[in-house]
């Protein structure tokens, strides 16, 4: 069968499967066709197609849905703790309570962007520690995650530069941001640096343990894009006063590049990545039980491990088996 043939057969099998709303079944999606190529292509189940080992979709949509977390959680952090801000005047007296609602607002930014067309359609990693512990796990090949963390890296770049930006249109603005260094994430004063690393560790290590459990169990899956909120909700009060409860390089960095200050950031280099290969490390000794995500997303599941499309990201095509069965007829 000539690769034509072929195609037109995998075709002829995904017209069967029409794309449908994954919360309203009775609502169509528009048609999406697939070729060949992109039924075998799937690098979010780490095996990317060996003629397509580059994935500029998927990178170019993390990178902005990491900028959406920044513009977002930059913006609502600001406003809770300048001294400026009304809001922060009144939350001055509750200091827990200030703190915590940070953890929440920063990490329901990251919701928000990964609910946006462009987190769905990448995964909404947004934090090179969950890219990290997907490619340990052997969900996302090795080439691809470094295409994501960059992705990230520049996408936080991008965030933060259009807060400051903003604060050169409004000079109200430009001072409340400067005075919180861009929500920069910033070791304790007179802290130790192994204690501040420790600290990242094991706020990393808590945030992939809860991230992966609920990626790899069907049940939760509409969970997962929501425990980032209230994870930081509850474990800002504890950290953020020793590191800024980062847990993301990314999210460090672009703060840091703006505001000038570099002192720490080695410590949210190897923080967030030990935490995140000793949550791993812990999940695949099968201690927890078996804990093996098919795809590596935290939203929109179901692609088998595809790019699905920006104009319909929730568009699937067959199963992997059922392409392969559709084959084996054909060529009986």
């Amino acid at each position: 069968m000539s690769r034509q043939e072929e195609d037109d057969a995998a075709e002829a099998r995904e017209k069967s499967y029409p794309a449908h709303h994954a919360r309203f079944p009775h609502i169509a999606l528009p048609h999406v066709r697939f070729t060949r190529r992109q039924l075998e292509d799937r690098p979010l189940a780490g095996a990317p197609h060996p003629d397509h080992r580059l994935h500029w979709t998927l990178y170019g949509c993390e990178a902005v849905a990491t900028a959406v977390l920044m513009c977002l959680g930059i913006a609502t952090n600001t406003l809770l703790l300048t001294p400026a801000s009304p809001v922060a005047g009144v939350l001055r007296r509750y200091p827990e309570l200030q703190i915590a609602l940070c953890g929440l607002c920063f990490g329901g930014s990251g919701t928000i962007a990964a609910m946006t067309p462009f987190g769905r359609v990448s995964g909404a990693h947004l934090s090179p520690s969950v890219t990290l512990a997907f490619a340990l796990g052997r969900r996302i090949a090795p080439l691809d995650a470094l295409g994501y963390a960059l992705a990230q890296i520049v996408g936080a770049c991008l965030g933060t530069a259009a807060m400051s930006l903003l604060g050169s249109l409004l000079p109200v603005w430009r001072g409340w941001v400067s005075a919180v260094h861009y929500v920069a994430t910033v070791p304790a004063a007179g802290m130790p640096g192994l204690f501040v690393l420790c600290a990242e560790l094991v706020a990393t290590m808590g945030l992939i343990l809860a991230l992966y459990w609920a990626a790899a169990t069907p049940r939760l899956h509409l969970v997962a894009p929501w425990i980032g909120g209230w994870y930081f909700f509850l474990m800002n009060p504890f950290v953020a006063g020793i590191s800024g409860d980062s847990t993301n390089f990314a999210r460090s960095f672009g703060p840091d590049l703006f505001s000038g200050d570099f002192s720490g950031l080695w410590i949210y280099i190897l923080g967030p990545m030990l935490g995140s290969g000793l949550a791993v490390l812990l999940l695949r000794s099968n201690l927890m039980g078996v804990v093996r995500p098919v795809e590596a997303r935290i939203v929109n599941f179901g692609h088998h491990g595809r790019v699905p499309k920006l104009g319909a990201p929730e568009a699937v095509g067959p199963a992997p088996e059922e392409v392969r069965a559709a084959r084996s007829d054909r060529r009986s």
